[in-house]
């Protein structure tokens, strides 16, 4: 890290193509800060001239460095050899990466894991068993740390002993959302928090959808769980699309408004995801040389409670129910067919009684009064 080049990171204008020139032109950030104001003028137009004079009498170079030093965070620029050679090659590469904890390791495979953030159970139980499924195999899990899939891929990744990396709209010194605190703090032990944005940035609308394309940019693939017909996530597909990024999306049912998104990438080419088992034999084919730097985590072997024993009336009523919610009278309809079929002819209980039983075992749960589903 060099605080001359944190200090050309900081002058506002120039953009990375600007930066870089400057660069090129005089060797090192060191240099740049010492040039003469005639040599600047011979590679920088006036108005970026003027930002960087003004930058250079303002900024104490090594104050700001000595503070960025203190909050642990490491700034990596494109003249590093640290930097992350999947970004300089995306449409408008950032000039530099804040990092708290560390970056992801190039050699091994990324996979981004993006939807919405208000999601359903259903997107819920995939975003869950997809994070965990690449927790488990030391897969890299990229994603924005928001609220909804983003989140809780993550968490699930790092419950399973896995790296997650968060690429923020604001800066690494800042948690946002709040309530995701617990799963910042863990990668900064089990990944890192990354931004393009400087410590102390407070995160604002415009700012999130340019960090997108450094959430498809450091992934190797990237998979949709849900997302809206015009949603934000779309922006990250369409960013992981003009990079060369395998697109996947994981269907759902045509009346659900937050498939509907999944379901029109489905339809325009992406590649369906039909379970984490079946992604998982994908990526073995198409990215075995990276796989083979991720380390698979031991299987957790330590006993704990088992399930309480499911009754046979139990278990029919259970084969109802799914990730969707549904009401007790469609419950109710759909386990007569059973009963006929399993040859019962009533319950000892009633149907509420049953599924009252199965949420206190833990296999199903109340989302609101009368409706049900699974909880897995």
């Amino acid at each position: 890290m060099d605080k001359y080049l944190y200090w050309l990171a900081n002058v506002g204008g120039l953009g990375t193509a600007g930066r870089e020139r400057l660069l090129e032109a005089f060797g090192t950030g060191a240099a740049v800060y010492g040039a003469q104001e005639k040599h600047l003028a011979m590679v920088l137009e006036k108005n970026k001239l003027e930002s960087l004079l003004e930058m250079r009498k303002s900024w104490d170079v090594d104050r700001e460095y000595a503070q960025l030093q203190e909050k642990q965070i490491s700034f990596i620029c494109t003249a590093d050899e640290e930097y992350p050679e999947k970004l300089r090659n995306i449409p408008d590469h950032p000039f530099g990466i804040y990092c708290k904890g560390r970056m992801p390791q190039p050699q091994k495979l990324s996979v981004a894991v993006v939807g919405a953030r208000e999601c359903s159970d259903y997107g819920r139980f995939i975003a869950t068993e997809l994070g965990r499924e690449l927790g488990e195999a030391g897969i890299q899990v990229i994603s924005g740390m928001a609220r909804g899939i983003d989140g809780i891929s993550q968490l699930a990744a790092l419950d399973a002993g896995g790296e997650s990396y968060a690429v923020l709209g604001n800066g690494v010194d800042i948690c946002y959302p709040r309530d995701n605190r617990p799963i910042y703090d863990r990668m900064l032990v089990q990944g890192g928090i990354l931004s393009t944005y400087p410590p102390g940035t407070a995160p604002k609308p415009q700012l999130f959808p340019p960090r997108n394309r450094i959430v498809s940019g450091l992934a190797d693939v990237l998979v949709v769980v849900e997302a809206r017909q015009k949603s934000g996530t779309l922006i990250t597909v369409d960013m992981a699309l003009e990079q060369g990024r395998e697109v996947y999306a994981v269907p759902g049912r045509i009346t659900d408004r937050l498939s509907d998104g999944c379901n029109k990438l489905v339809k325009d080419g992406a590649l369906v995801f039909l379970s984490p088992r079946d992604f998982m034999e994908g990526l073995r084919q198409s990215f075995s040389e990276k796989l083979a730097y991720c380390t698979p985590k031991q299987a957790k072997t330590a006993e704990g409670p088992t399930l309480p024993p499911i009754t046979p009336e139990e278990a029919v009523v259970l084969e109802t129910l799914d990730m969707y919610p549904q009401p007790l009278e469609r419950i109710r309809d759909q386990l007569q067919v059973k009963l006929t079929e399993r040859g019962f002819r009533t319950f000892s209980n009633n149907l509420l009684t049953i599924l009252m039983h199965l949420c206190l075992k833990g296999v199903a749960k109340q989302n609101s009064p009368g409706w049900f589903s699974l909880d897995i």
